[in-house]
């Protein structure tokens, strides 16, 4: 498999993989999170610190251009969740 060298698409895929991590780590805290509708803020800390190392391993151009870790975190982190109980689905 060719890894590709365009930076948007290491962009996205570095993002994918960084939000993967949160949640594989937090699962029981993302859970809790949608129920209570509090979910970036029981997750501020791992956030922070996942976007700082997205930051410092993408090419800047790419990161003022695209938000690819936001767009992670709302299709790996919130859309994935939606078979637990929630006011917001």
């Amino acid at each position: 498999m060719a890894v590709s060298t365009d930076p948007h698409e290491r962009a996205k895929r570095l993002a994918r993989l960084i939000v993967a991590d949160i949640v594989l780590y937090n699962q029981a805290k993302i859970d809790e999170g949608i129920k209570q509708d509090n979910l970036f803020e029981v997750l501020a800390d791992d956030i922070d610190v996942a976007r700082r190392y997205y930051n410092k391993h993408v090419d800047p151009a790419v990161v003022q251009d695209a938000n690819y870790f936001e767009l992670a975190l709302v299709d790996i982190l919130v859309k994935g969740r939606q078979g637990v109980p929630s006011k917001i689905w």
